[in-house]
């Protein structure tokens, strides 16, 4: 249950751009790792191989992105993880290593987009998030990032066995929580993910940093602006 929603102050945000967007969104809903945590398997690999160009033709050539994304998709780490042994045995301590010491691949959280995150929970509006992440690993992220439990719902790719740019994930998520996608806005840091969220009518942002999303969001009149923002919406001639 949300707490009554407490409407931001409008005084700051020029008029013109309140005008901008006529249907306020109700809701929005971020991607995870890229735009707030930063999840890397860089981060581990760095301390297993001496040498940076042979730990990216690793990661590149053993422990696809590809390889990954049925992880995400559902797939147990276990047979994932099974299936590269029997292709690169010479490589199975490296490879055993992407599931044993997993959670060494979480970083510091994206501390300016986490504090978006909190302007936009102080409005009182929506706030999901909807994240290409194995159902198996993602239990290692809320206890270190405490910001995750401000969200009304996270579905998780792992336990819905699908997994982003598929329109049925972003299907899903509509479905399950009652959203309109033209009233809802959805920031990605994934051009596919951001083009199947449009071609769905989702308010789709491209994340590029935390301030093109603050000023993306204050343009849709989400967040106040700041005084140097309001200025810089202003007639110059007024």
């Amino acid at each position: 249950m949300r707490d009554t929603p407490v409407m931001p102050d409008r005084s700051s945000v020029s008029p013109d751009r309140s005008r901008a967007v006529p249907d306020r969104p109700t809701a929005v809903v971020f991607d995870l790792g890229g735009v707030l945590v930063d999840w890397n398997p860089r981060h581990l690999y760095r301390q297993l191989f001496a040498d940076e160009a042979a730990m990216e033709r690793f990661l590149a050539e053993v422990t696809t992105p590809a390889w990954n994304l049925e992880q995400d998709r559902g797939r147990p780490f276990a047979d994932g993880i099974a299936s590269l042994v029997r292709d690169h045995p010479d490589q199975a301590e490296l490879i055993e290593a992407y599931w044993r010491r997993w959670p060494e691949m979480l970083g510091e959280p994206y501390h300016e987009t986490v504090d978006i995150l909190a302007a936009l929970r102080a409005t009182g509006i929506r706030l999901l998030a909807l994240t290409n992440w194995s159902a198996e690993t993602y239990p290692f992220a809320p206890p270190r990032y405490p910001f995750l439990g401000w969200f009304e719902a996270v579905i998780v790719s792992g336990d819905a066995e699908l997994v982003k740019p598929d329109p049925a994930i972003f299907q899903l998520l509509v479905d399950r929580h009652g959203l309109e996608p033209s009233r809802t806005v959805l920031i990605d840091d994934t051009v596919a993910n951001v083009r199947a969220a449009e071609a769905l009518g989702f308010r789709a942002i491209s994340f590029m940093g935390a301030p093109a999303l603050r000023r993306d969001l204050v343009a849709m009149g989400l967040l106040p602006a700041t005084p140097a923002e309001a200025g810089a919406g202003a007639d110059p001639d007024r």
